[in-house]
């Protein structure tokens, strides 16, 4: 295991302060003034560009409240978004993308609002310090991320010429490879458990579900030793050829 420095853990304390800090979204000590509405807007444009989302959030909030039919309304429900996905509030930001969806589904910014929740649900798979420490952690639940894969999706098919699209594409592969590499633990636990079957089909779900991310390559490896323990010489033969054709260097397929 990796060893941990003093100056690590000092970095890591802080992260993790500042962490609490926007993800319980702690608002105390601010009042929002009794203002017109154009006043707190502008307050609170001013507070996102300092990179205080704390204080803007507060604002919004206080805007959305004060004046739901206000001159600022829908911006001031977008702004709202952007403000809980930058304080990793992800309920919140969740909760105001599905209500502003509800309410506006034919707004021009409707593209923003499909990329923002995909950038929330794949913010909310993430996990910082594990990332940081270099700790593996495919094998969390990945509800999130296929959250997230459908939200671009339904960007880039809805929404084909959205300013949006383009990196919505991109992160689609991202996700597609960690959805294929959390199958790929599953049929890695089978196999340890020796349940070959269970190993055997989990790993057809990547080749099937997944095809062309690099978890395939692993998945036929485990699809050949599933099918030799099984006695599936057909099946296991199969799957040496395609693991010869796709991957003509790997190891497995040379012993066949």
């Amino acid at each position: 295991m990796r060893k941990i420095t003093g100056s690590l853990l000092l970095a890591l304390s802080s992260v993790f302060a500042l962490s609490a800090c926007s993800s319980t979204g702690d608002r105390s000590g601010y009042v929002v003034e009794d203002r017109t509405p154009e006043a707190l807007y502008a307050d609170a444009r001013q507070a996102m560009e300092l990179g205080n989302f704390t204080k803007a959030s507060q604002v919004l909030e206080a805007l959305d409240s004060r004046y739901p039919f206000g001159p600022h309304k829908t911006q001031v429900q977008l702004d709202l978004i952007y403000a809980y996905y930058k304080l990793d509030d992800s309920a919140s930001a969740l909760a105001n993308v599905d209500r502003f969806i509800r309410l506006n589904p034919t707004h021009p910014d409707i593209d923003y609002v499909y990329y923002m929740r995909g950038l929330v649900n794949m913010q909310a798979d993430s996990y910082l310090f594990h990332d940081m420490l270099g700790i593996d952690r495919t094998d969390r639940d990945p509800s999130n991320a296929v959250a997230a894969f459908r939200d671009f999706e339904t960007l880039v098919k809805s929404y084909p010429n959205s300013r949006y699209a383009p990196d919505a594409q991109r992160r689609m592969i991202m996700l597609k490879n960690r959805l294929a590499e959390f199958s790929l633990k599953v049929a890695e636990y089978y196999v340890t458990m020796e349940a070959w079957v269970g190993a055997a089909n989990r790993a057809q779900q990547v080749l099937e579900t997944y095809p062309g991310t690099p978890a395939t390559e692993r998945a036929l490896e485990i699809m050949i030793t599933s099918y030799d323990e099984l006695g599936q010489e057909a099946m296991r033969d199969h799957s040496v050829s395609v693991l010869k054709a796709t991957f003509p260097d790997n190891r497995v397929a040379s012993r066949y």
